[in-house]
């Protein structure tokens, strides 16, 4: 099965789940993160703004600022295909932008990569190796070369799969958290 066939089943699988269990598993989730040695330990933190039907992200960005913890959020730039991350202290500094993400204002500051030290790596289904299949953009495979922090995805467990294809740039995160566990990879 190819890579749009995976995509499309595992969202209209994930498009299905009532609003109860999706923040249910995403509460399950985020406790383990915030348990985590690398949530823990970093002081600058990279995560998106989250779309239903992905990981609720709002609750762990409020946790992170009340730990004081820097918080920033990418910001793509499509005539490029890149992407940035600058720093948010409010959801008020949020506009929506590429594809309907919520970004930060241009105002916002400009985080460098080597300043990260975790980040949250989005995607729609896993492997226990820590490979990914995104949403097709490829924004974080190109971002994530030469990344020399620690790098976790969150998932409900259904998105974990057995195997998916990869390809040679594709790069694995070092955890995936689920709502029933926390996978090394």
């Amino acid at each position: 099965m190819d890579k749009k066939m995976i995509r499309k089943q595992m969202s209209d699988y994930l498009n299905e789940m009532d609003e109860m269990t999706y923040k249910k598993k995403s509460g399950q989730i985020a406790d383990r993160l915030i348990d985590t040695t690398e949530w823990i330990k970093a002081e600058t933190i990279a995560i998106t703004i989250s779309q239903f039907p992905e990981v609720e992200t709002r609750r762990l960005i409020k946790e992170g600022w009340a730990q004081g913890k820097i918080i920033s959020v990418p910001k793509c730039i499509p005539a490029s295909k890149e992407m940035v991350f600058k720093k948010i202290t409010s959801f008020d500094q949020l506009e929506s932008a590429y594809y309907g993400l919520l970004e930060p204002i241009e105002e916002t500051e400009a985080i460098e990569k080597e300043q990260l030290q975790l980040i949250i790596v989005p995607g729609l289904i896993y492997n226990r190796s820590g490979y990914r299949i995104g949403f097709g953009g490829g924004y974080y495979d190109r971002y994530l070369k030469r990344f020399q922090g620690k790098m976790i995805s969150l998932a409900f467990a259904e998105q974990i799969i057995d195997d998916i294809p990869t390809e040679a740039h594709d790069i694995p995160v070092h955890k995936i958290i689920t709502n029933k566990e926390v996978i090394s990879c």
